[in-house]
């Protein structure tokens, strides 16, 4: 599936572009190395992305992307979860392969072999700006500027390559789309192609809005999803969990129902947070919230009053979040545009992972449930690649394979240890008849902030086998064609029987070919 190609690299430096000589049967032809922009943000769902679901809001800016290349509609992580998510990105390996399975007990491993080191050694500039949430510091980039931990949305601090931790003035999304075409207006080197991680704390919690959209979607009512009060009927797994809205959204914390004399879990980090506003800003942000707080605290709402309540305040936070960062993507692209480097730019947005937006009853992600495994993922492709592919691709692919493409691309070498697959072919237009059937999941954090239980599990085309195991052991079964929103388990049931030794056998085949040995992790 991969293609490789025998280069001699002849560097040119019309618009900061090398170029190729491509041998094949004898004939040279060039073709130029494109530069890659890869802009990921933080919790972004398909279902608030409105060229995937227009239900709940629009995004023009990153539509454009899709509109203006292709949009693959069946793109999955291998790990719903920020830290190991970006570490599966960029090693191309699952994460019992590359030993970021977790947020609370991992460091990443910088010394390994990732991507942005193997595009240094094949000729590109590599740069980041914006979230890491490895622990450690970045390797393999030519230039990086980094958030502590999650980042803050005001006010918010930036570790410098020398080391310095500096607070700047401003919103973060803003920030870091503003440092990104700083670099590549002033630092990137324009005799190499290059590869710019531009990545957003956007759309995490605590969903802090930029004040300029504090009134946004103030008078929208976001419909209440079908399954909202889902009483897990045959899913202990998905019972035991502490991500409901009703039941685990902080009042305080993540729908800014601040008071002074009450008391919650996080008022003390809300407090920090918007503590960062300056006494200006942090009136604009006081004269908005103080109305809608004190009718909150005269109602009083209960019971499912007081969840839809909480659902309401929370879709509009994140729709206000994501207004920025629809923003802030259309300013990249627009300044790309200007400078005549979309033409050579592959440009891709995803999340690094999807969220739930009440499905469920919940927020947060974890599950290998539709909502959170799958993820948004478009890419505007250069202009020669342009009449090769367009639209939609239906392809199953996964967050390992972005390694291998952008190596692809890159014409560099793919290490055979590289888990993950280059969709270039599909890129291409090529429709592969030996593509993957099934894909691979594995969720690690356990016991931990919202209580999802260890799982692993295999997805195909139509059906889902999914194994919680740890402090429990229970199968589930779904039929993703019949039951999209996995509603009811048909693991042991009659007439399932068949199936289910295939997803089995499917699943052991995927952990033998990934070398995840379950048999150790289940003993532990």
């Amino acid at each position: 599936m991969t293609s490789k190609s025998t280069v001699n690299l002849i560097c040119l430096t019309s618009l900061g572009i090398s170029q190729l000589i491509l041998t094949s049967c004898g004939e040279a032809q060039k073709e130029e190395r494109f530069n890659i922009v890869y802009i990921m943000t933080d919790d972004h769902t398909a279902q608030m992305m409105s060229c995937y679901d227009n239900r709940y809001v629009e995004t023009p800016n990153l539509d454009r992307i899709a509109n203006d290349g292709v949009k693959f509609v069946n793109s999955f992580v291998a790990n719903s979860l920020s830290g190991p998510s970006r570490a599966c990105m960029l090693t191309g390996k699952h994460s019992h392969a590359n030993g970021f399975y977790d947020n609370t007990n991992c460091v990443f491993d910088g010394s390994q072999q990732t991507m942005p080191k193997l595009l240094q050694k094949a000729g590109y500039q590599t740069a980041i700006i914006g979230k890491w949430h490895l622990e450690s510091l970045p390797t393999g980039f030519d230039y990086w500027e980094i958030v502590p931990g999650q980042g803050d949305y005001y006010n918010p601090r930036f570790i410098k390559m020398n080391n310095d931790t500096i607070k700047e003035k401003g919103y973060l999304t803003n920030l870091i789309t503003e440092k990104s075409i700083n670099w590549l207006e002033n630092q990137k080197d324009n005799d190499k192609p290059f590869c710019l991680f531009v990545h957003h704390k956007a759309c995490h919690r605590d969903w802090l809005p930029e004040l300029k959209y504090l009134s946004l979607y103030e008078d929208k009512t976001f419909p209440l999803p079908d399954n909202f009060y889902d009483d897990y009927e045959g899913r202990p797994a998905a019972a035991a969990q502490e991500m409901s809205i009703f039941k685990d959204m902080d009042i305080m914390y993540d729908t800014k129902m601040y008071n002074p004399q009450g008391a919650t879990p996080l008022k003390s980090t809300y407090e920090a947070f918007v503590g960062r506003l300056d006494e200006t800003d942090r009136k604009v942000y006081n004269d908005f919230y103080q109305p809608i707080i004190d009718e909150f605290y005269k109602k009083n709402p209960q019971g499912k009053e007081l969840a839809e309540w909480k659902y309401q305040r929370y879709m509009r936070d994140y729709a206000k979040v994501l207004k920025s960062l629809d923003d802030n993507v259309g300013v990249l692209l627009d300044y790309l545009e200007q400078q005549g480097l979309l033409k050579n730019t592959l440009v891709v947005y995803t999340s690094d992972q999807g969220f739930y937006m009440g499905e469920h009853g919940w927020f947060d992600k974890r599950f290998m449930y539709e909502e959170s495994m799958r993820t948004p993922l478009v890419m505007r492709l250069p202009d020669k690649m342009k009449q090769k592919a367009k639209g939609e691709i239906s392809k199953m692919v996964q967050n390992i394979d972005y390694a291998p493409t952008f190596l692809d691309l890159a014409g560099a070498e793919i290490p055979s240890d590289i888990q993950g697959v280059s969709l270039l072919p599909l890129l291409k237009g090529e429709k592969p008849l030996d593509w993957r059937k099934s894909l691979y999941y594995h969720f690690y954090e356990y016991p931990a902030e919202h209580m999802v239980k260890r799982h692993y599990g295999v997805r195909t085309e139509r059906y889902k086998l999914i194994h919680f195991y740890n402090d429990i052991d229970v199968w589930e079964l779904y039929d993703l064609q019949e039951d999209p929103k996995e509603m009811n388990n048909l693991f042991g049931k009659e007439g399932y029987e068949d199936i289910t030794n295939e997803l089995k056998k499917e699943l052991k085949r995927l952990q033998v070919q990934y070398n995840d040995k379950i048999e150790d992790k289940l003993q532990n």
